[in-house]
């Protein structure tokens, strides 16, 4: 070891000395309580986010659902006007807006999954504050009375007999600081690690060609069945049958 490193290493040893004799497990015990209320604050949050999220979803495919019946609607109204080209567009735009919401399902069972995921972890977290606020006072307690013990022993008899199980309680204190700290510090890197997949993403070009040429096929099949519903009697819309 150099010369350099041993002073290095005296200075960083008398620093954490001094460190540890001005820390006050009160204060630490306070200050370990504000982080985890800070958690449960950033968890709610959190909750808040999913769930407008999910219900924009859910606008967004109410808002799809009602273009696939209007849709529907205008392409058998033209069908039964003979516009067939116009009548296999309306379908082609219809095939497209439920390939649409079935994505949205997708993206919506993923956010409510998280959604319930955090209301469990929630209320795990909030029992633990309160466990821990009803043990952080009890310390602080016992705290106030041993300092309050010793200082009246030293200032008598100039020896504190109580000052083992000052130290000892001061120890207690702050392991059961730096458990309560960990278990937070492992909480907060559970909720940020669970982020959203992207479940979009373009497909090769081979593969879009491939969907097109599905639903244009779907297309074709739902127009023959229009075909066939027609042949049978089955009247147009009126809606669009008086236009």
């Amino acid at each position: 070891m150099t010369l350099f490193q041993r002073a290095h290493d005296i200075v960083a040893a008398k620093a954490n000395k001094a460190l540890d004799a001005a820390e006050r497990p009160d204060e630490m015990l306070d200050l370990s309580y504000e982080q985890m209320l800070d958690h449960i604050t950033q968890v709610r949050k959190a909750l808040v986010s999913i769930a407008a999220s999910r219900k924009q979803l859910e606008l967004q495919d109410q808002q799809l659902q009602h273009s696939v019946d209007h849709l529907q609607d205008q392409a058998k109204a033209a069908l039964a006007l003979g516009k067939e080209d116009l009548a296999k567009e309306a379908l082609s735009r219809k095939a497209a807006a439920q390939a649409e919401m079935t994505g949205i399902e997708s993206q919506h069972d993923q956010l409510t999954e998280q959604e319930e995921h955090l209301e469990q972890t929630l209320t795990a977290l909030q029992q633990r504050v309160n466990e821990f606020r009803t043990k952080k006072e009890v310390l602080k307690a016992q705290y106030t009375a041993a300092q309050a013990t010793a200082s009246v022993n030293a200032d008598v008899a100039g020896i504190s007999s109580t000052l083992g199980d000052s130290g000892a309680a001061l120890q207690r204190a702050q392991d059961k600081i730096a458990t309560m700290q960990a278990r937070a510090s492992a909480t907060d890197e559970l909720l940020q690690s669970g982020v959203l997949e992207d479940v979009g993403g373009d497909t090769d070009h081979i593969q879009a060609e491939l969907d097109e040429a599905g639903r244009a096929a779907d297309v074709d099949s739902e127009l023959a069945a229009l075909k066939a519903q027609l042949a049978a009697g089955d009247p147009p819309p009126q809606a669009l049958t008086q236009s």
